[in-house]
């Protein structure tokens, strides 16, 4: 019989917390849901688990799959769920904590372990894969995630139906290790973090501060080309525009913000919305105003737990490629669609050309009418039918003020990243009470959409590098061309070569250090750099150079002049 992979991966925990409990009997088990790629399970013990562990628990775990022992639900109550577990209290203060008196509860038996769960679980060990696992680490873990409480030893595990899914998963980690931001960062010298001193925060480097104007002088241009005005706000505001508008209530614990000597609240800004509003309201608009598409590159901040700070991926301060469009409500559906057409054909740009669009509807905490709701939700769905465009419904996982699109990349090597978002507002119009005159001459309330195409500049940056494992399209190179000479003699030669490079708009620069060719090109190779230009005597005489580029193994021989030609064209930003 074949189970859904959750189901082998729940089971799978219940397998190791037996396995664990066989090798350390005095051991207590907090819990272990299925998770993406696998399972964890949270236990609590003196006994400090490390890798050297890993090997032991999953031998354990073979034996006890090969033993055919079957997994047996029995409905008990409470009284009795409490004599079973009197002497395990992580699962006494949840009965304790259990409210629902006179309900049956579930518990699952596997060999001699067993534990409080509703399943599904498979009907016996033989239904599991034998080699679909491995356990992948040990981590510390609050119980119920509230740094008040003890910390417990959570021991991760990836899980598939079969040894080869398994394998290619493993394979794809490597290759994701390799690809990984924070790596790419230390060696092409673009970025790096000071946690001591600004946690989430990025230093940038002069190379990767390049990548940086670069991407939002790519997105500047688009957006001149599609109608867009630019603004800039401030990056402090009185905190009476977050609860105006709804943020301090949803996020309030996530902003920074504090009082000054007069006695007045200012909040580090979040997000870009409020002041965008307050662009739009500071003059009278007309409905031959509309759309009004009002970008803003506002660099925001916000808290997020130390733990989930993640490289380029997941920062505390970065900068949205935010818009905002006020339209009236007839002209919506058509901007919806502009501007999923301007994000999809970006998104080419870069590479991306598997992209997923999810339609995120409203979550159980929110503002405005269900009527406001209804109306938003069914105008995205229709846009995006009547335009044949695919879409899942995300249920829930809308903004606290209106529905979104989310679209979800694709990655090289088969990951997913949600990066833009398309949001409809019929709220913050009104609780910022804006307006304009129609053509009947009576104020009208304007739709807000909210737009990010990037997501972050941080954050897509940090995808694109390991998208292209570092190695950019030469457009975004922060370096294209490193001159490398194979002695000092022919320092003056190399000197021309950049010399006309930078005279056509080509960046270069010559690698003049006192070691050894073959060193300069592996450190080069290292970092990157898309293409060096090695030059000697014979490259002097017929003013040549001699070009490697990364990821080719051969060599070409170019005239000078063609070669700098042929880069200025390779370095166009693709409008």
């Amino acid at each position: 019989m074949s189970y859904p992979i959750e189901t082998v991966r729940h089971s799978l925990a219940h397998v190791m917390a037996a396995a664990v409990k066989k090798l350390h009997p005095e051991i207590k088990f907090a819990g272990g849901p299925a998770i993406e790629n696998g399972f964890y399970y949270d236990f609590d013990t003196d006994y400090r688990f490390s890798e050297e562990d890993f090997e032991k628990i999953e031998r354990e775990m073979r034996e006890l799959i090969k033993s055919n022992g079957r997994f047996e639900q029995r409905i008990v109550s409470l009284d009795e769920a409490k004599k079973l577990f009197h002497d395990q209290p992580y699962k006494m203060e949840w009965l304790n904590e259990y409210d629902a008196a006179g309900e049956a509860l579930s518990i699952y038996t596997f060999r001699d372990f067993t534990d409080l769960c509703r399943g599904p679980h498979v009907e016996s060990s033989k239904d599991l894969p034998r080699d679909g696992f491995k356990i992948r680490a040990v981590a510390g873990a609050y119980w119920k995630g509230d740094s008040k409480n003890k910390m417990l030893q959570r021991i991760y595990v990836d899980a598939f139906a079969s040894k080869d899914e398994l394998d290619s998963f493993l394979k794809m980690q490597e290759e994701a290790a390799k690809r990984d931001n924070r790596k790419l960062g230390r060696e092409m010298d673009l970025f790096h973090f000071e946690p001591e001193f600004a946690p989430g925060a990025v230093f940038w480097h002069d190379k990767g501060y390049k990548i940086y104007r670069r991407l939002i002088e790519y997105m500047r241009a688009r957006q001149e080309r599609a109608g867009y005005v630019e603004v800039c706000t401030p990056g402090v505001m009185d905190r009476s525009l977050w609860e105006t508008s709804g943020h301090w209530e949803k996020y309030g614990a996530h902003n920074y913000s504090g009082k000054t000597e007069d006695g007045r609240m200012f909040c580090i800004k979040p997000m870009n919305c409020p002041g965008g509003v307050l662009i739009y309201r500071n003059e009278l608009r007309s409905y031959r105003d509309l759309p009004l598409r009002m970008a803003e590159f506002g660099k925001v901040n916000r808290y997020e737990a130390s733990g989930s700070l993640m490289g380029l991926m997941r920062v505390r301060e970065f900068t949205q490629d935010d818009a905002h469009i006020f339209c009236a409500p007839e002209q919506m559906e058509a901007e919806c669609i502009d501007t999923l057409k301007l994000i999809l054909d970006i998104y080419k740009t870069f590479g991306f050309t598997d992209v997923k669009i999810y339609l995120s509807t409203r979550p159980e905490k929110r503002i405005g009418s269900d009527e406001i709701w209804d109306l938003c939700e069914k105008s995205l769905a229709n846009a995006l039918t009547a335009h044949g465009y695919a879409f899942e419904i995300n249920p829930g996982e809308g903004a606290f003020y209106g529905p979104k699109l989310e679209f979800i990349l694709r990655d090289a090597i088969g990951r997913e990243w949600q990066c833009g978002t398309i949001q409809v507002d019929m709220n913050l119009p009104e609780r910022f009470d804006i307006s304009y005159i129609g053509e009947d001459g009576e104020k009208h309330r304007p739709v807000m959409l909210h737009r990010a195409l990037f997501g972050s500049i941080e954050r897509f940056m940090g995808i694109l590098l390991e998208n292209h494992a570092g190695n950019l399209p030469l457009w975004l190179s922060p370096e294209p061309v490193v001159v490398v000479p194979v002695s000092e003699k022919y320092r003056e030669y190399a000197e021309k070569v950049v010399a006309d490079l930078r005279g056509a708009g080509v960046y270069a620069r010559a690698d003049l250090r006192d070691e050894k060719v073959n060193y300069k090109i592996r450190e080069l190779s290292m970092a990157k750099t898309p293409i060096i230009a090695v030059v000697g005597e014979k490259e002097q005489t017929d003013k040549s150079v001699t070009l490697r580029r990364l990821g080719v193994e051969s060599q070409d021989v170019m005239p000078l002049d063609a070669f700098v030609a042929q880069m200025v064209d390779a370095i166009k930003m693709p409008l």
